[in-house]
């Protein structure tokens, strides 16, 4: 594996949502707007590495991924605002 900046962004996008799930296993009270935008943002940087170093089963995980945590991001903010 080379360290070129796809890799980089791809690395960082995998240590954002390993922070997500490490949140979501330790927090005592979740905050789902924080837990579904590291989410979000780890997926989009792992599918814009995955546009230079293609893989079809990684690009189908992260896009469902980026996904659900859009739906997941639209439900916790809708719910803080009402």
């Amino acid at each position: 594996m080379t360290f070129d900046f796809a890799n980089i962004i791809g690395l960082l996008g995998s240590g954002l949502m390993l922070i997500a799930y490490a949140y979501s296993n330790m927090a005592k009270a979740l905050d789902f707007t924080l837990f579904n935008l590291l989410n979000l943002v780890g997926a989009l940087l792992l599918i814009y590495s995955l546009t230079v170093h293609f893989n079809v089963a990684s690009m189908v995980l992260e896009v469902v991924w980026a996904l659900i945590a859009l739906i997941g991001l639209a439900k916790a903010l809708r719910k803080g605002k009402a």
